[in-house]
Parts: C-alpha cells; sequence; structure tokens
C-alpha cells in the first residue's frame, strides 16, 4: 500500500443484487467506488478490503440471540418490516462486511490520522433489534472495539446525517468513554428522539449557511469539554435538498463545506478521524455515489495538505 495516499476501505460485497425500485439505494457503494476511481482518489493502492467480522465481537455489544436470528433469516416479519430490507444471504455478507469495515477504518485512522469508509453509518441499529436500514450499528460496534482493546480511551461519533443517531445514542447512554454527537434535523425520522448524548437541533428547510453557522457554533466546544482521543464521523448526505428522506436543504458545496471544516477541525487537535459515509436516498444512485464522494474529496484535500510527509 501507498502511505503517501489516504486509506479508503470498501468491498466489491458492499452492493449486492437487490430488489428493483426499493428505497434504499443498494447500487451506490459500487457507483461511489468507481467515482472516486474517475476522480483519482481511489486506486489499489490505497483500498483496503475488510476482512470477515468476528461475531464475537459483534456479540461483545449486540444482542447475541439477534445476531443469530438474523444469520440463519429468522427474523420475525415485523423486524424485518422494521429494518426495511429484504433478507438473503446476500445481506448477512455484506452487513457483517461492512461493520468490520469500519472497525478497519478506525485502525487506519490510528494507524495514519485520518481514513474514510465507503459504506457504514447504519446509526439506527439498536442492541437487540434493526431499524431505519440499519441491522448491526457499525459505529458502536466500532467504538466499542476500540475501547475493549485499549486502543482508545474517549471516544466522540460525531453524527451529521440528516437523522438522529438514535441506535448510537441507545448503546451509549450511561457511558462517559463513548458519546454520540447528533446534528440531527428537528422534524424528521425517527418520530421519537433519543434524549442522552449531545443532540443538536437543524431547523426544518434549513441552507447551507444556517447549517454550517451552527455546526462552527458547537462543535468547537464540544471538543473542548470532552476532550476525545479518536473521532467517528458520520456524514450522511440526506441532508441534501435533493434527497427523497431529509428536510434539509444543503448544497453539494454546503455538504463538502461540512466535511472538510469537521475533518481539518480534528485533524488541527491531532485527533485521529474515521469516516463513514452514513445515509443518502435518491432515485438516481449516481446523484447519490456523488454526493457521498464529497466526503472523500474533502479529505482527500486535508490529507494531501496535512498528512504527506
Amino acid at each position: 500500500m501507498n502511505s503517501t495516499l489516504l486509506p479508503l476501505v470498501f468491498h466489491s460485497n458492499y452492493s449486492i443484487p437487490f430488489p428493483d425500485g426499493h428505497r434504499f439505494p443498494m447500487g451506490k457503494f459500487h457507483l461511489l467506488f468507481e467515482t472516486l476511481k474517475e476522480q483519482g482518489i481511489l486506486t489499489d493502492e490505497n483500498t483496503y478490503q475488510p476482512e470477515p467480522l468476528s461475531l464475537t465481537t459483534l456479540m461483545a455489544v449486540h444482542d447475541k440471540g439477534y445476531v443469530q436470528r438474523f444469520i440463519r433469516g429468522e427474523l420475525t416479519t415485523q423486524e424485518e418490516r422494521d429494518i426495511g430490507l429484504p433478507w438473503s444471504e446476500w445481506l448477512v455478507e455484506r452487513t457483517l462486511r461492512a461493520v468490520s469495515g469500519t472497525i478497519l477504518t478506525s485502525e487506519l485512522a490510528l494507524k495514519y490520522g485520518l481514513a474514510c469508509h465507503l459504506a457504514g453509518g447504519t446509526h439506527h441499529a439498536q442492541p437487540s433489534h434493526g431499524a431505519g436500514f440499519c441491522i448491526f450499528n457499525d459505529l458502536a460496534v466500532a467504538a466499542f472495539h476500540l475501547i475493549n482493546t485499549e486502543k482508545a480511551k474517549k471516544i466522540l461519533i460525531l453524527d451529521c446525517d440528516v437523522h438522529q443517531g438514535d441506535g448510537t445514542i441507545a448503546f451509549c447512554e450511561g457511558r462517559a468513554d463513548i458519546i454520540p454527537v447528533s446534528w440531527h434535523c428537528e422534524e424528521n425520522y425517527p418520530s421519537i428522539k433519543q434524549t442522552a448524548g449531545i443532540n443538536i437541533a437543524i431547523p426544518k428547510g434549513a441552507e447551507d449557511k444556517t447549517y454550517l453557522d451552527i455546526l462552527q457554533r458547537t462543535l468547537p466546544d464540544i471538543l473542548k469539554e470532552h476532550q476525545p482521543d479518536f473521532i467517528f464521523y458520520d456524514a450522511g448526505v440526506d441532508v441534501h435538498k435533493e434527497d427523497r428522506l431529509g428536510y434539509v436543504n444543503l448544497t453539494d458545496e454546503g455538504i463538502f463545506k461540512r466535511d472538510k471544516y469537521i475533518i481539518e477541525t480534528c485533524a488541527t487537535l491531532n485527533l485521529p478521524i474515521a469516516c463513514v459515509i452514513g445515509g443518502g436516498y435518491d432515485r438516481q444512485e449516481e446523484k447519490v455515489a456523488w454526493r457521498h464522494s464529497l466526503l472523500h474529496q474533502a479529505a482527500n484535500q486535508i490529507w494531501k495538505a496535512r498528512f504527506i510527509k
């Protein structure tokens, strides 16, 4: 691998055979891979492939019975409906592999200072059930893994998906070593919001300036108060003005500025940062892939400016 290039994590199984017309854009992961190749950001020399996930690592965080029932295809009809994804052996493989990918991204961030996943951000999954297209919570599993292996002592999970990361908050409630921070639209899924963690409401319909003003007003104080030694960043693009499932009106430029500001702020403080893509929904999956690539464009710009020695 070429250590002068931004570390990226991807697996070809992230996009799987999926029903036509489904609301979840399963093809976006492969399209993001192709987009980053075209942009020259992703090459064979900086693409890391996650290994199969250790079920011991997963079951240290998620309920063992839930994990086993999902893998065996034994979820109830209601459980599958809550998740919103049709079960298949393909889905099992890609779900486990994506969680492993976020763990790998965090380990690369520890080694190099910054790393980006081409998937991840399944922040609605709770300890014993899934929801909102999320089966297992990769952010929680990876954060717990870093704490349990003593690779980090205090972690902040910065979540800028348009929806509150209610699952992540549920995992971390009562913990002082993993703190979720959620900037989410005040009127959006989930209808019942979690109250633990740090929650910053974004007004419905907020545009670039309003959103960025809120972010710049809150992030520095949060970092100063909590003094983390590791950062996860969920860069959901469902804040985009054309997103199907979000009620915030950011432009491509606004998303790029958001991502660059967060990564640069953390990098300036010498905080390792592992980035995941989070949500993004559009009938035209190429558009979603492009929006997700803004994270990697911003990270690559900062990588070249700050991390190449």
